[in-house]
């Protein structure tokens, strides 16, 4: 019987690689595909892979695909309201990888409607982990995480007790700055910020990557999924990208989950897991392993790190505002309205605020809570920025 899947955010990278893993397999039934504004990348998958629904969410491009699909045999929407006329039972899979807050609310209204969901994104856990959980609790559905860190914890930890762990390393790569004199950080320049050494990656996680902070949400993730306090979890450098995650156990034994550089591998056994498949990679020789090079964050170079001593051990709000906060700068950053270092230090400055810091315990009731204040960081954000109240020029 074929696996009926569905792909939500297919049309960007993670969406793309769901495809491509399983182009010659047979045995898959993709029932939905859905995308923002992409409506010929997504038009093509749905010829290719002879998928009959589509979600897009963006009302421009839905009235231009739903034109498109006149005499075919393609469902066309323009809502995730609409799920209950997709899906009449639950299906065997579903990847969540739409970027952003935004795709908080989409992923979860289809967990009810899968056995299984891969989350790939990071916002959705970090700022509404608490409002997804209750839905896999309440629908009984099997959560895999994507992000290479956190499905290596996932691999490490499964079927154990969490207790038993002493503590968790999560390596970074450096970013593009890891051989860079701190003195010249100031001056970094967009393309030098973008230069990653091991991950081709989107403009915006690069960025994130150069400033660090994309490991202070992957540490924010680790405690949400794994139940696991902040004191336990360390971040160490590991500029050849190989070792993603390293678990300590208290009864002195240590697990080093080590794969190749590529999302392949994680997403691959998320749809794989603990089946025959095997997956094409190059092999980590002993050269690599003989030269993994760890090493601890200097906060003078990376001052990001220092966000671990302002997040709440609760979850909250809070985290929000500093996704929020941090997603304005980075974009203000490559539109080339603020400086590299300055991404740093306006945030530290908002979330200290009293404005913002009041959220450190407030904790997310409904998606609505997370929606509106992300909007009203973005929009304060600019306006102090921009020095006016119309932002609509720079949305």
């Amino acid at each position: 019987m074929k696996k009926k899947i569905a792909i939500i955010g297919s049309t960007g990278s993670i969406g793309k690689t769901v495809l491509e893993i399983i182009k010659n397999r047979k045995n898959f039934n993709i029932i939905l595909l859905t995308a923002n504004k992409d409506y010929s990348t997504l038009l093509n998958q749905a010829q290719k892979y002879n998928v009959k629904n589509l979600i897009i969410t963006n009302t421009k491009s839905y009235k231009i695909l739903k034109k498109k699909t006149l005499n075919l045999r393609i469902n066309v929407f323009n809502s995730f309201n609409d799920l209950d006329k997709i899906f009449k039972k639950k299906i065997d899979y579903i990847m969540s990888s739409i970027i952003g807050i935004d795709g908080l609310e989409p992923t979860i209204k289809v967990i009810k409607y899968t056995k299984k969901i891969a989350i790939a994104n990071k916002e959705s856990i970090i700022c509404g982990w608490n409002l997804i959980n209750n839905q896999l609790i309440k629908y009984r559905t099997e959560f895999i995480p994507v992000d290479s860190e956190h499905f290596s914890l996932w691999y490490g930890l499964r079927k154990l007790d969490v207790n038993t762990v002493e503590t968790i390393f999560l390596t970074a790569s450096g970013g593009p700055f890891y051989k860079t004199p701190i003195s010249k950080l100031k001056n970094a320049g967009i393309k030098d910020a973008l230069k990653h050494p091991n991950w081709k990656m989107g403009k915006k996680i690069s960025i994130d990557s150069a400033t660090m902070i994309n490991k202070i949400y992957e540490v924010i993730e680790a405690k949400n999924i794994f139940n696991i306090p902040y004191k336990k979890i360390k971040i160490l450098i590991h500029p050849k990208s190989y070792v993603h995650a390293i678990i300590k156990f208290t009864n002195g034994l240590i697990k080093i989950i080590a794969h190749d550089t590529t999302m392949r591998i994680p997403i691959f056994n998320t749809i794989y897991f603990n089946t025959s498949r095997k997956i094409k990679t190059s092999s980590i020789n002993i050269e690599s392993l003989n030269k993994l090079s760890l090493e601890n964050v200097n906060p003078k170079k990376y001052p990001m790190i220092k966000l671990l001593n302002y997040i709440p051990n609760n979850h909250s709000l809070y985290e929000t505002v500093i996704v929020s906060a941090n997603d304005t700068l980075v974009d203000l950053f490559l539109k080339k309205k603020i400086k590299f270092n300055e991404i740093e230090k306006k945030l530290f400055k908002i979330i200290k605020s009293n404005e913002f810091s009041k959220y450190r315990t407030i904790s997310p009731k409904k998606v609505k809570d997370i929606i509106a204040l992300n909007n009203y960081v973005r929009l304060n954000i600019l306006k102090k920025v921009y020095k006016s109240t119309n932002v609509k020029k720079i949305n």
